[in-house]
């Protein structure tokens, strides 16, 4: 029985250590960070909208998404890589886009995507690299002229699932239903088809939107929000977030910022590329 009984305690004790060293091996491989893994890789894997016209839209034709964020990431890779470092894009929806952060499907997230101070507490943000403010598009001969003309239960806005535009829209309007969709294609289309008096997005996204149906629909002309873009990274990457930021001033300072801001924004209605150039460092 004493014999059995140190067989047994061996083997379970060769069982605990064997848990052991798979645990340290998970901890130690779960502590490379994003930093060490593009460098060793060569590759930073973007999160991207594929549906965000000027900043990040798929090409029915080649297949690939064109805009200022796809340029923008493009550049940054180069900075931080050298020139022979790659980018990959994994398109992710608004509503993802933070958990494909956290699980590490991606390394950064470029998608129109605001830094605010909830988001601060479960990811990381870069400095802003364009300053966006929420508007709202309606109907050509509409004579709603501001977000407060739609406090009424009788108005129903457009927004995309994942954003902030329930809240941002009720300070101001209180009794406004706001109805959410997946995507901005379906916001659109529900604008289009009469089921929305308006739909809510950013300045910028807005006049993508509507850039080949201006005899159709309108944008206001002023902003009811301040919303600073910022490039989203997991929690706790201070490192590669550093690098981020830093790509990010050198690409502002060799000029290459101003002529992709030039090339997506420039002569587009609805903003102004000195206003949406302006700096402004993660908190």
């Amino acid at each position: 029985m004493a014999r059995k009984l140190r067989k047994l305690t061996a083997a379970m004790a060769v069982l605990l250590l064997s848990l052991l060293f798979a645990a340290c091996s998970n901890s130690k491989e779960s502590s490379s960070s994003t930093y060490d893994r593009v460098k060793a890789s060569n590759t930073i894997t973007w999160g991207m909208r594929a549906d965000t016209r000027l900043f990040s839209m798929m090409d029915v034709k080649t297949g690939k998404a064109a805009g200022f964020e796809v340029d923008l990431a493009r550049a940054i890779t180069k900075q931080i890589l050298g020139p022979k470092g790659k980018m990959k894009i994994e398109y992710i929806s608004e509503k993802s886009r933070i958990m494909d952060l956290k699980i590490g499907n991606v390394d950064a997230v470029i998608a129109t995507m605001t830094n605010t101070a909830d988001r601060r507490k479960i990811i990381n943000f870069s400095d802003t690299y364009f300053m966006a403010g929420e508007t709202l598009i309606v109907p050509k001969n509409s004579k709603l002229n501001s977000i407060k003309d739609f406090n009424s239960s009788k108005y129903v806005i457009a927004a995309v699932k994942g954003s902030t535009a329930d809240s941002d829209v009720h300070k101001y309007a209180p009794k406004a239903r706001v109805i959410f969709y997946d995507d901005y294609g379906s916001c659109y289309n529900a604008l289009k088809a009469g089921k929305a008096s308006a739909m809510v997005s950013d300045n910028a996204v807005l006049a993508g939107l509507i850039a080949e149906d201006k005899d159709k629909f309108k944008m206001l002309s002023s902003t009811f929000t301040v919303e600073p873009y910022g490039i989203g990274i997991k929690k706790g990457e201070d490192k590669f977030t550093a690098e981020v930021n830093r790509a990010l001033k050198q690409l502002r300072k060799n000029g290459t910022y101003a002529r992709l801001m030039k090339k997506w924004f420039n002569g587009v209605p609805g903003f102004n590329i000195q206003d949406s150039s302006r700096q402004q460092a993660s908190e």
